[in-house]
């Protein structure tokens, strides 16, 4: 919710009213905090604004809310992009179409309701009833689902509760067919699942110790236990069932696989798509842990159990990923089988129905997919409907159909079912948006970035673009955590598609989009390729004419925030305009809060002399240079984001504001009860949009 706008009496904060003069920015709060990093002094000035509910820190949130408001309200178009936005965000939404006993479930939004609400069916073609509401427990819509787990029967469902956009949420358990609640709450779960015993007495969690309620927002991620907990008791009497307290910092998940005998544990330990495999035999006398992959080299993630063979898939002799099997009962890896070779594409999920494999692949960041047989032979090729991203749901063993959600950047989302006998795929819910999408087009082109590396980029548009420099484009990316940047289909896209901008992403070093090797390229002391690889992007874009540099601007959020604020202070000549959202800002503290502990295998860690070297050459925080001339930069943030904690933003902002040289507007939005985006509601998120595209309006001076 925005502050109110008496805001827009604060003409004192400017300079100048015409919005060209350098801004006044409010002073932040000040100290001589000076922190030794092997032998290197490295002043903290602004340490005070990680505490965020501290009286200084709130009287200078509000201060530069109030300056960012103020400003935005001065300029021209934004109750017209509102209205567009709003417009195309009035659509029916679908997702997450499951099978459960037999019961469907799926999630649905009308079109502007803040939450979507849960579904379910008691027949694929029958009539469909609310089961639960989130829209119901805030007026604000603040309130969101952040986990959701029907029973094995379908008679179950339970579902995780959280607020204001926090990692933090509650378990609950409904009955599907009375659709009242069980006594049963489960709290002090961060990011974790819960799975269900085979004979839905209870289920497995994860969950952390309860923090002091001032250190919610900052308190790291440590010490993870797993725990069964049977339906009817209080979670006092859950017993944990594994713990590592020799690794604090690792990350656990149990998973009960079909059949009920086998309880799987993942264990993370801080880098992504690696892992440690361990389970139990839940049918022993006296279950005990054993130790499957006892080393995280390599990422392995379960598919199904049939009999003792345990199917994974992994990167464990492929760099872009295969499908084994394993004998639980001998798991020497001499005894294991290849199911699925290495293919040039690299392999992106796979699911098990009707004694066959789906096997999903990313082709350049896009889907394709094929059905094979159980020893790995070629079934049918799925046709997909154009350049877009398939996301399959998961399936049961004895099931004759798969669900997916298929969309693109000029692809509005359908959801299918892939019928495993013909292979054919029949649209069962099919989102209709308020605009031509056939006026649009997205390409994929290479470029070569610094190094020489060949990346790939989706480039989306209206039709009859001209190329003459003068497209706003806006470039985004993310490069990290070996998370891959396919396509999806947002309201904001085609809004700035429809505003004549040009919607880039790169698919840069860091992701998955090439399997572990494109990540690892991208990690640790190879970071830098990240930047170069976005510099290389805007690059090419002006170069082959699409944009200019007083008409590109960036974007990023999270880790695509520390992007953005990277290569901002690398290269800021290149960029017309920024817009770094809940970034990682601070590279030397970001192990000491929340999920930063289980980020260190990405990054490294300043404690380490090698890797503070690596991280203070590009820290955002670290590298603002006093007297550079940036360009307009709005910085967005949330006063509860517990992921990655408002800290990082508002001491960038702080430092950013300080060293601008030139007259270009440098803002940050602080978000009231909202967290790091997940769950935010959306009326929160239109009028976020609403404000980012306003902003870049003026900053890269597009006409009406």
């Amino acid at each position: 919710m925005k502050p109110t706008l008496l805001l827009l009496a604060s003409v004192a904060l400017f300079l100048g009213a015409d919005n060209t003069a350098k801004l006044n920015y409010p002073v932040a709060p000040k100290g001589d905090q000076v922190d030794d990093y092997h032998g290197a002094k490295i002043a903290d000035p602004y340490r005070g604004l990680e505490y965020a509910d501290a009286a200084a820190t709130q009287k200078w949130v509000e201060q530069e809310n109030e300056l960012t408001f103020s400003y935005l309200a001065k300029l021209p178009g934004r109750e017209a992009i509102k209205k567009q936005l709003t417009e195309l965000w009035n659509y029916e939404k679908f997702s997450g179409f499951s099978k459960a006993g037999n019961h469907y479930f799926y999630f649905h939004n009308a079109g502007l309701q803040n939450q979507s609400v849960l579904y379910v069916m008691d027949s694929l073609n029958g009539p469909a009833r609310e089961l639960l509401d989130p829209n119901t427990y805030r007026k604000d819509g603040t309130t969101a689902l952040a986990g959701a787990a029907p029973s094995w029967n379908g008679k179950l469902y339970g579902y995780a509760v959280a607020q204001a956009g926090s990692d933090w949420a509650e378990w609950h358990v409904r009955d599907v067919a009375t659709g009242k609640d069980a006594s049963d709450l489960i709290q002090w779960t961060k990011g974790s699942v819960i799975s269900w015993a085979a004979d839905d007495r209870g289920f497995y969690y994860s969950r952390y110790a309860e923090p002091p309620p001032e250190k919610l927002l900052t308190v790291a991620a440590l010490d993870e236990k797993v725990y069964f907990h049977k339906l009817g008791d209080p979670q006092s009497a859950d017993k944990p069932i594994y713990e590592r307290p020799d690794h604090p910092n690792w990350g656990l998940d149990p998973l009960v696989m079909e059949g009920g005998r086998y309880l799987l544990l993942n264990i993370y330990t801080g880098v992504p798509g690696k892992n440690l495999l361990a389970y139990q035999d839940l049918r022993a006398a006296n279950p005990h842990t054993v130790m499957l992959i006892p080393s995280a080299d390599y990422g392995y993630t379960p598919i199904a159990v049939i009999g003792s063979t345990l199917y994974l898939q992994t990167n464990d002799g492929a760099q872009r990923g295969r499908v084994i099997a394993m004998d639980l009962e001998h798991p020497e890896r001499a005894n294991w089988k290849e199911i699925v070779a290495e293919r040039a594409e690299t392999l992106d999920s796979a699911q098990m129905a009707d004694g066959k494999l789906l096997v999903s692949y990313m082709k350049d960041a896009h889907s394709v997919a094929r059905l094979l047989t159980l020893d790995g032979k070629t079934v049918a090729e799925i046709a997909m409907p154009g350049i877009g991203t398939a996301a399959w749901s998961g399936a049961r063993l004895q099931d004759k159909g798969m669900f997916y959600r298929f969309e693109g950047f000029t692809i509005a989302p359908a959801i299918c079912r892939l019928d495993l006998e013909t292979a054919k795929s029949t649209v069962l819910r099919q989102s209709k948006v308020a605009v031509d999408l056939s006026l649009y087009e997205t390409r994929q082109i290479f470029y070569s970035s610094k190094d020489g590396t060949r990346v790939p980029m989706f480039l989306s548009y209206k039709k009859g673009l001209k190329l003459d420099g003068q497209n706003p484009t806006l470039l985004y990316a993310y490069g990290g955590f070996d998370i891959a940047e396919t396509p999806n289909f947002r309201p904001s896209t085609v809004e700035w598609m429809q505003m004549g901008g040009v919607y880039a992403v790169a698919n840069i070093r860091g992701g998955s989009e090439y399997g572990e090797a494109w990540h690892q390229a991208g990690m640790r002391a190879k970071k830098q390729n990240v930047f170069d690889d976005f510099i290389a992007a805007g690059e090419w874009l002006i170069a082959s004419k699409y944009t200019s540099t007083p008409k590109l601007a960036i974007f990023g959020g999270s880790n695509g925030g520390l992007l953005i604020g990277a290569v901002l202070n690398q290269r800021p000549d290149l960029f017309g305009a920024a817009m770094p959202a809940v970034g990682v800002m601070d590279m030397l503290r970001f192990q000491n809060f929340g999920f930063g502990t289980q980020w260190v295998g990405e990054y490294g860690s300043s404690a380490n002399p090698e890797d503070f070297k690596v991280l203070r050459a590009y820290s955002p925080l670290h590298n603002i240079r006093k007297g550079v001339e940036f360009p307009p930069t709005l910085i967005t943030t949330s006063d509860h984001d517990d992921r990655v904690m408002p800290g990082h933003s508002l001491k960038y902002a702080a430092t950013l504001q300080q060293a601008q040289e030139g007259p270009a507007p440098i803002l940050i939005r602080i978000e009231t009860r909202a967290g790091h985006g997940a769950g935010k509601p959306t009326t929160k998120q239109i009028d976020e949009w609403a404000d980012r595209y306003t902003f870049l309006k003026s900053a890269l001076k597009m006409g009406t």
